[in-house]
Parts: C-alpha cells; structure tokens; sequence
C-alpha cells in the first residue's frame, strides 16, 4: 500500500454525508444527492483524467494486500449500520415528508454506491466471507439474483442482443430501466429453473436459488415492517428501488450501443477490451472502486479494483459516470453527445 492508496477511503464519503442528514436533517437530507450529482460531477471536470498503470510487480503487490479488502468489508457493517439508523427514526417521526423524501433519494444512492457496487466487486471472488458480504448487500436493495445473473448472464452474453443488461443505440434510459430489470431476473429464473432440471429437481424445490432469494427478501422487508413499522417499510423498498435505478443508469452508460460481432460459425467474438465505455475521471473511479475501468473488469472478471488498468483500445466516456447518467436523464441530449462517438466506434469496428 501507498499513501496514494488512501484515496480510496473517500468511496466513504457518500455514507457520511448520508448519515450526517439522518442526524441533522434539513438541507443536509439532500447531502448524499448533492454530493454524488453535483460536487463530484464538477470536481471531475477540473480535475484532469488519470490513466497511470501500475507496473507489475505493483499490481502484484496490490493483488495481495488486505487494505484494499479491508476497505471493501467495511462497507457491510456501515451500509447496514445507516439503513437501521434510518428506518428507527423514521419510526419516530424525525423527519417532514420532504426530509424523508431526500434521505430516500440520498439512502438509496448510498446503497446503490457502497451496497450492490461492492456485491458487484466481491461477487466474482471466492470464499464464505465474501459470499456472505454479497448476499447481504445485495439483500439490502431487494436484488439478490443480480451476481447470479451478472456472473453467469451479462459477462457472457454482454454486448449482444441476448443480454439485457446491454443498451442499445437509439434505447433511452427510462425503457431500458424496464427492460434490464426484467430481463435480468427472467434471466436468473431460468439459469436457476436449468440448474434444477440438471439435477433432477422441481422448479419448486427449496433448492431453487431465485425462491430463496425471494424469501430472503421478504423476511427482510417484513423484518422493517414489524421492528420498525410500514412507513419505514415503504422507506426500504424506495431506497432499493432507487439503487436498482443507479445500477441500471451505470449499466446503460458502460454498454451503450457497444454489440459484439457474429462470426462466420454463427457464436459471437470475445468479449475484446473495446466492448466497454470506460471513465478515468479520478472521482468517480474512487468512489465506485474503479468500476469505470470497465474494460478490463470484463476482460477478465476476477482482478481485483486495485489492479484495473486503462487501455488506449477501450472507448471513453467525454464525461464520469455521475455526469454521464445525469446526461442520460436528458435522452435527446445523451445521443447528441454519444451518437457521434458510437458512430466512430461503429466505423473503427466495423
């Protein structure tokens, strides 16, 4: 580890500015919005992108250090730790309905952030502890079958017509919402339905993966409903609602209009390094623990954040990613920026 490296605790300043508007409320009930789609939005346009590699004795060195686990870890306890703290002062009437409201929207950033974005990194690691870490997170946004799915469905099938995670030229971000939320768990249903006829099993069996993650889901919510009452139970399910949305938006941006090629055999081409848009804005790259290196996570699933490298052959986003979603918001303005940039792609790769 360097001290460079300590960087990498700002990927915590989401959860403190959410838990500093539970505490204080008021404007700062915004704090965890503001923060994610204003301050660091700007701070990427002054700050210049970074496209420095480690060399690699340094990535190995990286590759085995347990500070960047540990710093992963701890955002199981601080996202759970939050979440109960909102939902018990819900439960006692601290906020007006518009503090409520931004510590939904805030919350649900937050989770989306430092809740199913460290699932995604942990997802494709091995061992009971990560597992562990995984489910919960995953728990907390109401999406368990997403590392099932995303293993196992969009790294395969990621830039074809197949996987829904994938948006297309032309496809707004609103219907895309739709169709990557249900066709990513249609997709989990059937690996799991086909693991089951494998093994010579009923689609009802209590070893089907996608009813037990249901289960999980609701004992969770009906936890809230019963500890903490149904107005915090309604609180819960936007807050997962709400980071779903920040995972389908970071989807449609990293994917847009990139489809993998057919070969004559009729499969499709590898997954190449120019099948991702990535981002080396530094803000973003932190407080999403290198996600925007996207490329290289799909090159090859198992490298760990602290080890993703920039490619020159990997397409770039004119913006971060905070900034990009908030364009895609905008339809018509996010094909005027990124249509022109699609175009050249389609062209270099045709």
């Amino acid at each position: 580890m360097k001290w460079a490296d300590l960087k990498y605790f700002l990927a915590y300043l989401l959860p403190l500015t959410v838990l500093t508007g539970i505490f204080y409320g008021g404007f700062w009930s915004l704090g965890g919005v503001i923060l994610a789609f204003i301050i660091i939005p700007v701070i990427e346009q002054i700050l210049p992108p970074d496209i420095y590699n480690y060399k690699e004795q340094e990535l190995e060195n990286r590759e085995h250090s347990a500070f960047f686990d540990i710093l992963i870890y701890l955002n199981l306890p601080m996202v759970f730790g939050i979440l109960i703290l909102l939902f018990q002062r819900i439960s006692d009437g601290t906020y007006t309905s518009w503090e409520t409201a931004g510590l939904i929207l805030s919350t649900g950033i937050m989770l989306g952030s430092n809740g199913i974005n460290v699932a995604h990194e942990i997802g494709q690691k091995r061992g009971f502890c990560l597992l562990g870490c995984r489910i919960l997170l995953s728990r907390f946004a109401v999406h368990m079958h997403f590392t099932t799915e995303h293993n196992r469905g969009h790294h395969l099938w990621v830039g074809t017509p197949e996987d829904p995670a994938t948006s297309r030229m032309n496809e707004n971000l609103f219907s895309f919402w739709i169709r990557s939320i249900k066709g990513t768990w249609l997709s989990a249903w059937k690996m799991s339905e086909s693991d089951l006829q494998k093994a010579g099993l009923s689609v009802w069996s209590v070893r089907n993966e996608m009813l037990q993650y249901s289960l999980f889901q609701i004992l969770w919510l009906g936890f809230i409903t019963w500890y903490f009452g149904t107005t915090a139970a309604m609180a819960a399910f936007f807050i997962a609602l709400i980071s779903v949305l920040l995972l389908e938006s970071i989807n449609y941006i990293e994917h847009y209009g990139l489809m993998r090629k057919k070969n004559a055999d009729g499969k499709y081409e590898r997954v190449e390094l120019h099948h991702s848009w990535n981002s080396d804005h530094q803000m973003g790259r932190i407080m999403l623990y290198e996600l925007t290196r996207h490329s290289d996570h799909h090159y090859k699933a198992s490298k760990k954040y602290q080890t993703l490298k920039h490619y020159d052959a990997s397409p770039q986003l004119p913006y971060g990613y905070p900034a990009s979603i908030l364009i895609a918001l905008i339809p018509p303005l996010w094909y005027k920026v990124m249509n022109p940039k699609l175009a050249e792609w389609q062209a270099a790769h045709a």
